[in-house]
């Protein structure tokens, strides 16, 4: 996170921590597999799900940001903090993210460390089978919004097509999704109490704190977006009221 401040003062995009959040959870899995003497098939296959979902996050971050204006949301932090913006960016945005990168890999550090407990197939495959589930969820949709950006010109508007129309924030739902499912299949692990804190505090984040609160606070005045809101689900992909 230390290398991400430097690169993202650099480039005068604080923007560009979002793609790190992927690869710093790899690099765990990584490290924690490597040093693990007790791994087995599923700590492998584990560490698997773990690269899927954040090459392809931090891939899509960095084909979505490098080189673009930055986020609405760092950029009301560069204007608010003024003189205190670097030691206030470096505290608030990259160590916190940091903090919260390393609450949020308790189940991956849980499972690379541990030997399994106990083995219940059908527990362990329903939680790998929900894992890719999630991971094509918040893909599919983070393309489809990707595509819709890129062919509007109106920076108002605001996608209600694909998933977005049975969803407002569908991969929001994915990644709450891959959590609970990574929990799910560190249940079958020692200490695996331990894990539960990991998306009790994504789903937290996402729900209440810098998710869906920031990005929907930007359309509050947006009389079609309120509509949208009226009618569509907030975060899991069900029928329009």
């Amino acid at each position: 996170m230390c290398i991400c401040y430097l690169i993202c003062i650099a480039k005068k995009n604080n923007g560009l921590v979002d793609m790190f959040w992927g690869m710093g959870f790899v690099g765990i899995a990584l490290l924690n597999l490597v040093y693990n003497h007790s791994k087995d098939i599923y700590s492998y296959i584990f560490t698997i799900l773990i690269a899927l979902w954040g090459i392809r996050l931090s891939v899509f971050l960095g084909i979505r940001n490098w080189g673009k204006e930055e986020d609405f949301r760092y950029a009301n932090w560069r204007k608010e903090w003024g003189q205190t913006f670097y030691w206030r960016t470096f505290l608030h945005v990259h160590m916190l993210q940091g903090f919260f990168m390393f609450i949020i890999a308790l189940p991956i550090i849980n499972i690379n460390q541990s030997a399994i407990k106990s083995t219940h197939p059908i527990i362990l495959y329903t939680a790998i089978g929900i894992a890719f589930i999630a991971i094509a969820i918040e893909g599919i949709a983070d393309y489809q919004k990707y595509l819709f950006r890129k062919n509007t010109l109106d920076k108002e508007a605001f996608i209600q097509s694909g998933l977005w129309k049975y969803s407002r924030h569908p991969n929001y739902f994915g990644e709450i999704l891959f959590w609970w499912a990574l929990f799910l299949f560190a249940s079958q692990y020692s200490n695996w109490y331990i894990s539960l804190i990991s998306p009790v505090v994504i789903s937290f984040l996402i729900l209440y704190v810098s998710g869906i609160p920031m990005l929907e606070k930007k359309y509050d005045d947006n009389i079609a977006y309120q509509a949208y809101k009226k009618k569509t689900s907030a975060l899991i992909l069900w029928w329009n009221k």
